[in-house]
C-alpha cells in the first residue's frame, strides 16, 4: 500500500437509483487496469458488474451492499467504495460516508436532481465530506448538464461551478471542453481507453470563453494570486486554477461539475483526474476521536505511521471464513499480530489476517497504514466499534443509525428451515444495524423490522438462497407508536402486605409531552424517597415506555417529573418503588389524552406529463399531502408525504395506472398523529387479535 498519503484518496460513488454509479465504478476500474473486460452491470452478458457480487444484485441491476476496491491511477492510490442508490440500503451509504474523505456525486443530466441525491446530500453533510459532481448520461435524450448544474444550486444549496462544457449531446455527444486547459478532450478506441487532447471546434470557442470566464470569478474567491492576475489582466494557467479549486471542494464552499457518459466511455479519465487533483487526501481532513480515559475530551488525530493505532470498524459481513471486519485505519498502522483492544468493551483483539478488498475478491497484506480502508478476518465485534493500541484509550464517533419504520412475520416451513433461519438471522442483524429481528411473546412468530418493502423482501430472498431456509412472510406491519398530548398528574401508593416484610413506595409527580423519547427529573427534596430508591423509579417508569398501556405499542415523547413520595423503613425496596413508578407511570397516561402515532414517508414520484394527475388522485387516495410538483421536460416530479400504512402495494398500483411508465421512490420522513378513524380502525383489530389468540 502506498504510505505517502499525499497519494492516497479514499473516495464514495453516491447518488440517486439508476444515475450510473456501478457504471463509472466499471469504467474507473478498467481504465485503471484493474479489470480487463468491460462488464454490463445489468447482467445482460451473464456476468454483471463486478462490484455487484451479490447474485441478487446482479439479476436485479441494482446495488444492495456497497463494495470497497482499490486501483491505481497517476501513481496515485484510490480506494473506492460503490453505495446502493435504494433509500432502503441507507445505512450502506452512512457508513462508508462515515469513513470516506471525498465523493463523487453521480447526477443523471436528464433527471437531475431527484429525492435520493437530496438524502445522500444529508448525509455528507452530517460528515462533513466534500465532493465533486459527476454529470452523466450526457449521451441520452434530453441531456442538459447546464440545467443539472443551476438545480445543484437551488435544489441542494451547492455553490456548483461547471469545470468543463459538452462536446454535442445526446446521440451526438463526442467528448468534453475542460474550462481549465481549455483544450477538447475525445475518447477513441473500442473502450474509448485513448484520451485525445485536441483544439477547441470553432462553433464552442466564445461559449467556452464565456463558461471558463464565470468559473475563474468563482474559483478566485479562493486564491488571492489567481485574484490579482484577474485583476492585472495577466495570463491565468492552470497551476494556477487547480490549487483555487482543490482548497474551494476540500472546504465545501464549492462544488466542481464534471460532465460525461459512463456507459459510453466518455470523460472518465479526466473524471479520475480531477479525483487527484481536488478531492482531499487523508493529510487534508480533520480526525476527531473522544479520549474515554480524559473526561471524553476531544482529540485530533494525525495521519501518522509512528503514533498508536486507532480505527474504526464500518461494515461487517459474515462470509465462508469467518466475519469479516472492514475497517479504517486514521492513526498508526495495524500489523499482522499486532494486539489492539475493543474500546466499546475494552477486549483484546489480535490482528491476523489483514486482507485488501476488491469486490468479493481478497489480496493479503501485511499491514493497513494510517489513511487506508482495508479489512480484517476472524474478530468478534459490532459495527461502528473503534479499535486502538493497548496504551490509549480513544473512541470515535459511530455513525448514525436511523430506525426501521416496517416489519413482518416470518415463519420457517419446517425444522431445518428454523436452524438455518435462525442462522441467516443472526448474521443479518448482525451486518446491518437497520435490520432488526425479535420474537413476538403473545403470538411466538419471529419479526423482522427494516427500513421498507424492498430492504425485507432482498433478506427473505437471501435466506432461501444463501442459507436454504424456506421460510412463508405475514402481512406487513407499521412500527405504529404511542404518545401523550397533554400534562397530567400522578399520585400512587404501592402497597402489598403478605406474611413477613411487605411492600411500600409512593410517587408523586407529572408527565408531560416532550421532543425527546424519554426524559426523567428528579425534584424530591427533604428525603421523602431516599436517593438510593431514584434509580428504581426512573427504571419503572421506562418499562413502561415499551408497550402502552391502551394499544400496547411502544411509547415516545414522555417527560415525567417526580417531585414528592413516600418511604417505609422496613418495606420500602427497590422493587417497590419500581412497582410505584409503573403504577404512577399508568395512572397519569389514562389522564394524560394519548394518542396513536404512524410513520410518515416522503414519497417522490417521476411520471410522464399525462400521467400527473392520475398519480395525484393516488396518492390522495391514500390520505397523502401533496406538497409540490413541477415539469421537468416531458416528465413531472410529484413530492408527497403518505402514510406508511397506505403504501403498502403501491408500486404494483402506480405501474397499472401509468402504463408502467412511472416510478416512486420512499424515504421516512417523521412520525405524526393518526386520525380519529383510522386510531380505532387500529384498536378494533388490536382486540380481534387479542380475541383469537384467547380462544
Amino acid at each position: 500500500m502506498i504510505r505517502d498519503l499525499a497519494r492516497v484518496r479514499n473516495i464514495g460513488i453516491s447518488a440517486h437509483i439508476d444515475s450510473g454509479k456501478t457504471t463509472l465504478t466499471e469504467r474507473i476500474l478498467f481504465y485503471t487496469d484493474k479489470i480487463h473486460k468491460i462488464n454490463e452491470v445489468r447482467g445482460k452478458d451473464g456476468v454483471g458488474a463486478v462490484m455487484d457480487s451479490m447474485e441478487l444484485e446482479r439479476e436485479r441491476g441494482i446495488t444492495i451492499a456497497s463494495a470497497a476496491t482499490h486501483c491505481e491511477w497517476n501513481k496515485h492510490a484510490i480506494n473506492i467504495i460503490d453505495t446502493p442508490g435504494h433509500v432502503d440500503f441507507t445505512v450502506e451509504v452512512e457508513r462508508s460516508l462515515r469513513v470516506l474523505d471525498g465523493v463523487i456525486l453521480v447526477l443523471c443530466s436528464v433527471s437531475g436532481v431527484q429525492s435520493q441525491s437530496i438524502t445522500v446530500d444529508q448525509q455528507m453533510k452530517r460528515y462533513e465530506v466534500p465532493c465533486i459532481a459527476f454529470v452523466n448520461k450526457c449521451d441520452r435524450s434530453g441531456a442538459n448538464p447546464i440545467k443539472v448544474c443551476a438545480q445543484l444550486k437551488n435544489k441542494l444549496g451547492h455553490n456548483s461551478v461547471m469545470m468543463q462544457l459538452p462536446i454535442g449531446l445526446e446521440d451526438k455527444h463526442e467528448g468534453v471542453i475542460d474550462l481549465v486547459t481549455m483544450k477538447a478532450y475525445y475518447f477513441e478506441g473500442e473502450n474509448g481507453e485513448k484520451m485525445v487532447e485536441k483544439e477547441i471546434p470553432e462553433t464552442l470557442l466564445e461559449a467556452a470563453k464565456t463558461a471558463r470566464d464565470e468559473m475563474l470569478d468563482e474559483v478566485s474567491l479562493f486564491s488571492e494570486e489567481l485574484t490579482d492576475a484577474l485583476l492585472e489582466e495577466a495570463e491565468i494557467t492552470p497551476e494556477m486554477i487547480m490549487p483555487a479549486v482543490r482548497t474551494g471542494t476540500i472546504s465545501r464552499k464549492m462544488t466542481p461539475v464534471f460532465l460525461g457518459s459512463a456507459y459510453k466511455n466518455k470523460a472518465v479519465q479526466p473524471l479520475l483526474n480531477s479525483v487527484l487533483n481536488y478531492l482531499p487526501s487523508p493529510l487534508d481532513i480533520e480526525n476527531v476521536a473522544i479520549d474515554l480515559d480524559n473526561n471524553e475530551e476531544s482529540v485530533a488525530l494525525e495521519s501518522v505511521f509512528d503514533k498508536p493505532t486507532v480505527a474504526l470498524a464500518f461494515k461487517l459481513e459474515d462470509g465462508q471464513y469467518g466475519q469479516l471486519t472492514y475497517i479504517r485505519v486514521y492513526q498508526g498502522c495495524i500489523n499482522k499480530g499486532d494486539t489492539l483492544v475493543n474500546s466499546r468493551d475494552g477486549r483484546k483483539i489480535k490482528a491476523g489476517r489483514l486482507i485488501r478488498m476488491h469486490s468479493s475478491q481478497m489480496e493479503e497484506v501485511d499491514a493497513i497504514p494510517a489513511g487506508h480502508i482495508g479489512a480484517m478476518f476472524g474478530i468478534d465485534c459490532a459495527s461502528g466499534d473503534t479499535f486502538v493500541s493497548p496504551e490509549i484509550n480513544y473512541s470515535l464517533i459511530a455513525m448514525h443509525i436511523m430506525e426501521p419504520v416496517i416489519s413482518l412475520s416470518i415463519v420457517p416451513k419446517d425444522n431445518k428451515a428454523q436452524i438455518n433461519m435462525s442462522k441467516a438471522l443472526n448474521r443479518f442483524t448482525k451486518e446491518d444495524p437497520t435490520f432488526k429481528t425479535y420474537v413476538d411473546r403473545e403470538t411466538g412468530d419471529t419479526i423482522i423490522q427494516g427500513m421498507g418493502e424492498l430492504h425485507l423482501e432482498v433478506y427473505v430472498e437471501r435466506m432461501k438462497r444463501e442459507y436454504q431456509a424456506e421460510v412463508t412472510t405475514g402481512k406487513p406491519r407499521v412500527a405504529y407508536r404511542e404518545t401523550i398530548t397533554r400534562k397530567a398528574l400522578f399520585n400512587y401508593t404501592h402497597k402489598k402486605q403478605t406474611g413477613g416484610a411487605g411492600q411500600f413506595g409512593r410517587v408523586v409527580g407529572f408527565m408531560e409531552p416532550c421532543e425527546e423519547e424519554f426524559e426523567f427529573v428528579n425534584k424530591v427534596t427533604g428525603g421523602k424517597i431516599p436517593t438510593k430508591y431514584i434509580p428504581a423509579c426512573e427504571k419503572g417508569f421506562l418499562a413502561c415506555m415499551a408497550k402502552g398501556p391502551t394499544l400496547e405499542f411502544p411509547v415516545t415523547g414522555v417527560k415525567v417529573t417526580l417531585e414528592d413520595g413516600a418511604y417505609h423503613a422496613v418495606d420500602s425496596s427497590e422493587m417497590a418503588f419500581q412497582s410505584a413508578a409503573r403504577g404512577g407511570f399508568l395512572e397519569g397516561y389514562a389522564k394524560a389524552k394519548p394518542v396513536v402515532m404512524e410513520p410518515i414517508m416522503k414519497v417522490v414520484i417521476e411520471t410522464p406529463n399525462e400521467f400527473q394527475g392520475t398519480c395525484m388522485g393516488l396518492i390522495n387516495q391514500r390520505r397523502g399531502i401533496i406538497q409540490g410538483s413541477q415539469e421537468e421536460g416531458v416528465m413531472s416530479v410529484v413530492e408527497s408525504q403518505v402514510p406508511l400504512s397506505e403504501m403498502f402495494g403501491f408500486s404494483t398500483i402506480l405501474r397499472s395506472g401509468t402504463q408502467g411508465k412511472a416510478q416512486f421512490t420512499m424515504e421516512f420522513s417523521s412520525y405524526k398523529q393518526v386520525p380519529q378513524s383510522v386510531a380505532e380502525e387500529i384498536g378494533k383489530k388490536k382486540a380481534e387479535e387479542k380475541a383469537a389468540k384467547n380462544k
